[in-house]
């Protein structure tokens, strides 16, 4: 399952008024490592569903949203709850990295 691609129109309707936490994948379709990741979200998102929402963000496309997280690094996974950062992986990581951040941070009141 492919994650839904967000820009940088559809990013509040999205993200910022998304009542359960949002994990943004930012990444770009010449980056070898945002390939490697892809399937691993695409395994975990479907166990999350209700708890969190999880979207693509290609860099090269939504440049203003980039801009607005500060994306310097591809691929940047980055974790927002009631509109603001909560968290952020830059770099390929195992399964087991990703997992316990989104957990952390669904689990923060």
């Amino acid at each position: 399952m492919a994650l839904p691609e967000i820009d940088d129109t559809s990013f509040d309707a999205q993200v910022a008024k998304s009542d359960v936490p949002v994990l943004l994948d930012f990444g770009a379709t010449w980056c070898g490592p945002c390939k490697a990741l892809k399937p691993i979200l695409e395994a975990l998102a479907p166990s999350y569903a209700g708890k969190a929402k999880f979207l693509y963000v290609d860099a090269d496309k939504a440049k203003q949203t980039a801009v607005k997280f500060g994306i310097t690094s591809l691929p940047t996974v980055v974790l927002v709850k009631g509109g603001a950062e909560k968290g952020r992986i830059i770099g390929l990581r195992g399964k087991g990295d990703y997992q316990k951040q989104l957990d952390a941070v669904i689990a923060a009141k």
